[in-house]
């Protein structure tokens, strides 16, 4: 069908006088609704359950070593306690979503410092066995010397080992993870520093939990920061973070972060107010691993948060080379 173009009232080039456009700007579409992206390939609950686990660890032996300056030996027991046993469950979870344990030790074959997956790889091999040391010490009290200098070895690389997931996944094209690659490590090192200092709530008595009770309000606060930052900066991404199961997952960790937070700094000091807000973090940071994971899955099935974002990128660039070139 022919016109005269007065529907959109555009003309081909820009130019006066020029070819005028016949049809409207095209929509979005996709090759018969099939995803541009492959499929995520890692299960659920498995790798999000790694995500989170690992996370917990890491940060629980930095609360550890902190216990253990300031003579919290409740406190660092079971801080030291539960980063071995979240780490294990998060070696555990890792191996089932490989299939094979021997995939993990290929990894450490070779050593990349350009490759998420591979320094990751050697972080968990030197982490595990100073949390496994630092614990058996501080539960048997044998070789207190050694147990020390293993928790002081936790504790340095505990940070990497929380944080080295969220680089895992901004290093993929999936667009939920790569696009919040500014934002996803801080999220994830202060989500995991909300859980430890929550599990130090909910295990130790209040004269013990006062480094915990810093480390969850600390993190706690960060997380919902950090969340808002995430969601303001990623545009059309930030619809996968706020709808379906991954935007009910969201909104409850952050409903539980605040909820958590309040009944840390009111009563953080009374045994049930300080039971209630170390679970509710615990919930809170777990959440937010899964609700990252399956924002993720969402955006690399859907076509659009892939080739919208690229055209809009594209666009974008043309306009500001165009406003370079034009004279002043």
């Amino acid at each position: 069908m022919t016109g005269n173009g007065r529907a959109n009232g555009r003309k081909r080039g820009g130019r006066a006088g020029g070819e005028q456009l016949m049809v409207p700007p095209a929509e979005f579409g996709s090759y018969y609704g099939r995803p541009v992206l492959k499929d995520v390939v890692w299960g659920m609950p498995d790798v999000p359950g790694y995500l989170f686990l690992g996370g917990l660890a890491g940060a629980s032996s930095v609360l550890a070593a902190s216990a253990q300056l300031t003579g919290r030996a409740d406190l660092a027991r079971t801080a030291k306690t539960a980063a071995v046993g979240a780490i294990g469950l998060s070696a555990l979870a890792l191996v089932q979503d490989l299939g094979r344990p021997a995939r993990f030790y290929n990894m450490l074959r070779v050593f990349k410092p350009t490759s998420p997956m591979s320094v990751g790889s050697w972080l968990l091999s030197g982490y595990g066995p100073a949390a496994g040391v630092a614990a058996a010490s501080a539960l048997t009290g044998w070789l207190p010397g050694i147990g020390r200098a293993a928790t002081a070895a936790a504790a340095v690389l505990g940070p990497g080992v929380a944080g080295y997931t969220a680089a895992l996944l901004a290093d993929t094209a999936v667009p939920a993870w790569h696009d919040a690659h500014s934002e996803l490590p801080y999220l994830f090192v202060s989500s995991a520093a909300s859980a430890a200092g929550g599990l130090g709530l909910f295990l130790v008595r209040s004269d013990q939990s006062g480094p915990a009770r810093n480390l969850a309000m600390a993190g706690a606060g960060a997380e919902l920061i950090v969340k808002r930052l995430m969601i303001h900066r990623l545009g059309r991404v930030a619809e996968a973070y706020q709808t379906a199961r991954a935007g009910q997952l969201m909104n409850a960790a952050e409903i539980l972060s605040v909820a958590g937070l309040a009944t840390a700094a009111l009563g953080g000091r009374h045994r049930a107010a300080a039971t209630l807000a170390g679970a509710a973090l615990m919930a809170s940071s777990a959440f937010t691993r899964f609700g990252v994971f399956l924002a993720g899955q969402a955006t690399a099935r859907d076509p659009k948060y892939t080739v919208v974002p690229q055209r809009e990128r594209i666009q974008r660039q043309a306009e500001d080379a165009a406003q370079a070139s034009s004279p002043a």
